[in-house]
Order: C-alpha cells, then structure tokens, then sequence
C-alpha cells in the first residue's frame, strides 16, 4: 500500500467541509476554513492544508473555539475597521472585513483592519494577495504563542510572527507575495520533519538547554530560534506590538498562558494595512500604471539573473500543475481525517 493518498482538489475541500460539518461548525466558518485549507493544498503550502485540519478540529473537541460564531464589524475611524471575531476561526472573520477594508483604502489612501479575539491557524499569503488582486498593496501580522526566543535568550517568549506582503501586478499576472515567520522556520514545519522523522537544518531551534539541536522534537520542546539573530527578532517583537498592544488583543506569551493545550490555534489577534497604489503617486490611472510598471522593471532585473526568483513563484507553478495532477498527504494523515469525518 502506498504511504500516499492522492486527491484532486475538490475532494480536499469536500472533505474538510464534511469534517467541519460533522463536528458543528456552521456553514460560512466551514466554507471559509476549507477555501483555506484547498488554497494551501492547491498551491503545495502543505504545512497549513490538510495537515491543519486534526488542529482546527481539536479547538472545537475543547470548547475553545466556538465553531457557529458570528462576527462583527466596528468602524473605529475613517481609515481603521475592526473585525471581532466572537472567539471563532479567523478566515471568516477575514472575509467579513475585506470589503470595508477595501473601501476605506480607496477612501483614504490608506487603511487598516483589526481582527480581534480570533484563531488564525492559517497563512496570511490568503488574506493579503486577495487584497493585491484588487489593486491594493498590502500588509498582514499576527502572532502566535510562546515558541521563539529573543535574540540572545534561551526561553519561548515571542510567536513565530509571520509578516506578509502582497504588490499587485498588471496584465493579468499573479500579484508578488511574500508570506514568511520571523522565527528560521514556521512551527508547523518543524512539526512536519517530526512526523516524517527528518532532522531539522541547524539555526532553526534550540533545546530545553538552550543548546543547538536538530532534533525536530527536542526542537519543538525548546525554543524556535529568530531568523537573522536579533533582526529577526526585533521583527518579531514589533508585530507582538502590532498585532498586541495596538489592537487590544494579547501578547504570544499571554496567549500561551490563556491556552488549553489542545493543540490547536490560540486566540490571538492579526493586523492588516491596505494601501492604494494610485493615491500615493498622484495622476490617477496613469499614476498607477506607472507605479506598476516601475516595479515590472525592478521585477525583470531579478529574473534576469540565473538562479533568482520572485517571491511566491513556487506557489504558482503549483497552482497551474495541481487542479490536473492533484495533491498528496501521507496515507497516515488520510486516515485520520477520516476518522474524523466519521465524528
């Protein structure tokens, strides 16, 4: 028997939709969640596809995340929007605030969402490329719980923190996306080497002593460490600022501490920017156009040398080959989703 399943698609979502129903989440969270989940899928992200759904599912098992929440929007300025996500799954609540977000950037120039009391489990390359297909630059943050430790520092305090970036692109191309932690690596990574019990790189951890490891689990019982030392690290705290104290939600370490240990997301908050390109520059459509053909210039440059890349070029060669070919997950991961479709 092959330690693979295949899977178009379109089965991917079905099953994470029949997963979700199975365990009460209403329609609109399991809709949003598995539109995430297939987009992971689709575009080979595989740390936060299928293999995410055991996670999600163990929030709901705990009565840590309610599964048929409803969220709701506050217009706090003319350029800020939060979004409350009433203790439920971040991709919903996304979705909810993208059009006033939107608005208030063609508005204003400039504007900025808040999700609140939500559980990002997700990528933020969805959310923020979303926002570049409709001509806007954008930026997301958010944190996590303790797993990094600070520049210098043997002990988890900071979340990986991710930061993205979305640039839209004319003549029908993908927007440039950049979706990356500020920790060496995304945890679910690590994660992953443990399932397939692959040693992690060096530089990514380090163990409850504080000495350097590739051992994925002695790894994922230390501390991650800050990619870049303490540039990294000075990002990383920068978005607990952001994605913490400015919005009024919690801290990683507080967050950690508010958890119940399912396994799960933690309930955190995520900060967006959204900016239009054609009220920076002034001239209008002609302003942007410039804008955009500017940067296509600076983009030529860096394929133009051997070996470079933009960033998210590998997520869209596997766009284009994936609605034929299909995905794969370990035959292991198969069966446990089975399981839980079964309830």
């Amino acid at each position: 028997m092959s330690d693979l399943a295949k899977l178009t698609l379109d089965e991917v979502h079905a099953l994470a939709m029949e997963i979700f129903a199975a365990h009460g989440v209403s329609a609109d969270h399991a809709g949003a969640l598995a539109d995430t989940i297939t987009a992971a899928e689709r575009d080979e992200c595989k740390s936060h596809g299928l293999f995410r759904v055991p996670g999600y599912m163990a929030t709901v098992k705990s009565g840590k995340v309610t599964p048929d929440s409803v969220p709701t929007v506050q217009d706090l300025a003319p350029g800020v929007v939060q979004v409350d996500a009433r203790n439920g799954f971040a991709p919903l609540a996304l979705k909810i605030g993208r059009e006033p977000l939107v608005k208030k950037a063609r508005d204003q120039g400039i504007a900025a969402l808040a999700l609140v009391n939500g559980y990002h489990f997700a990528a933020l390359w969805p959310e923020t490329e979303a926002l570049a297909e409709l001509g806007l630059v954008a930026f997301a943050f958010t944190s996590y719980m303790p797993c990094v430790a600070p520049a210098g520092g043997i002990r988890p305090l900071y979340g990986t923190n991710p930061i993205a970036f979305a640039w839209p692109r004319a003549g029908g191309r993908h927007p440039l996306v950049f979706d990356q932690a500020t920790a060496a690596s995304a945890r679910g990574e690590i994660m992953i080497h443990e399932r397939d019990g692959k040693p992690i790189p060096e530089g990514w951890a380090i163990d409850p002593d504080g000495k350097p490891t590739t051992d994925p689990t002695a790894g994922l019982a230390g501390a991650q460490l800050p990619f870049g030392g303490y540039k990294g690290a000075a990002i990383g705290l920068m978005i607990e600022l952001l994605a913490g104290a400015l919005i009024g939600d919690v801290f990683s370490y507080e967050a950690g501490a508010n958890d119940n240990g399912d396994g799960g997301p933690a309930k955190g908050g995520e900060f967006m920017m959204a900016i239009d390109p054609a009220r920076c520059a002034g001239g209008g459509v002609n302003g942007r156009e410039a804008q955009l053909a500017h940067a296509e210039g600076l983009f030529e440059k860096i394929l133009g040398q051997d070996g470079a890349r933009l960033p998210s070029d590998r997520r869209y060669s596997a766009r284009q080959r994936t609605p034929t070919e299909g995905v794969t997950i370990p035959q292991s991961l198969y069966e446990s989703l089975q399981e839980l479709r079964n309830g």
